[in-house]
């Protein structure tokens, strides 16, 4: 369960146009992830040495993972901590009062079921 000063943190580098690029981008590559060199080309053909900047960031803030394959590193979403950050902000939403959350959660479980992360990335 995330904490406020991990939730901070992750704001943090989320309050940053390319990294939050960044992520939007990897969340859609979904689990395998893309290269550093892909991210950097979906980025406007960012530097390389500004692309391991944002993404230093990300991974520091636990929002993104890093691996070796070859000589190319991949990064991809790290998953659970973005749905941590999710149900940090999500915690206390009902308060005895679910019908206030339905909207949230009917917006994320359409998304999923309809398939519209694995239509986006078909299309990236």
């Amino acid at each position: 369960m995330m904490n406020e000063a991990q939730a901070l943190d992750a704001f943090a580098s989320l309050s940053q146009e390319t990294r939050l690029r960044i992520v939007r981008l990897l969340v859609i590559a979904g689990p395998d992830g893309l290269s550093a060199g892909a991210i950097g080309q979906a980025m406007d053909g960012a530097s390389s040495s500004r692309m391991s900047f944002h993404l230093s960031h990300l991974e520091h803030a636990g929002l993104v993972a890093s691996r070796r394959e070859g000589r190319s590193i991949i990064y991809s979403a790290a998953f659970a901590a973005l749905a941590d950050l999710a149900a940090f902000l999500m915690r206390d939403c009902c308060q005895g009062h679910p019908e206030v959350c339905v909207p949230a959660v009917a917006a994320l479980s359409s998304r999923c079921r309809s398939g519209v992360g694995a239509k986006r990335a078909a299309r990236a």
